[in-house]
């Protein structure tokens, strides 16, 4: 359960200092996915395969959104493969100029020290 604690601690770290497009290459395997709950605004799929892919999700979104605020907490452990991380962000879209409060929880399964997959439950309207 230690390695599990110390990534998902790294991982949180990351994301709350905005290094979460960097990150990718240190934590994520090269074969992981991405499922998102609905297709996301301006993409055509829920499901980012491989670490290129999500990276690339990743700076799309950091792309089309200034982020005015962004939290990270967690994370929550779920031994002896998966944790979670609760995200609150507020963004303002670039294209429509229109303000969201974002809240998801991920939950991450992870392989050999390595993240294989993250899936994300938003809350809805």
């Amino acid at each position: 359960m230690d390695d599990l604690v110390r990534l998902g601690r790294e991982f949180v770290e990351a994301m709350r200092d905005r290094r979460g497009i960097e990150h990718v290459d240190d934590i994520y395997a090269e074969n992981a996915e991405s499922v998102e709950a609905v297709v996301p605004p301006g993409r055509d799929v829920r499901i980012a395969k491989g670490r290129d892919a999500i990276k690339g999700k990743r700076e799309h979104w950091v792309a089309t959104h200034d982020i005015q605020t962004f939290e990270a907490d967690g994370p929550y452990v779920h031994p002896p493969s998966r944790f979670a991380v609760r995200f609150e962000a507020v963004v303002i879209q670039k294209s429509t100029g229109r303000q969201m409060t974002l809240r998801e929880i991920a939950i991450y399964t992870v392989e050999g020290e390595k993240i294989v997959r993250e899936e994300f439950f938003m809350l809805p309207k």
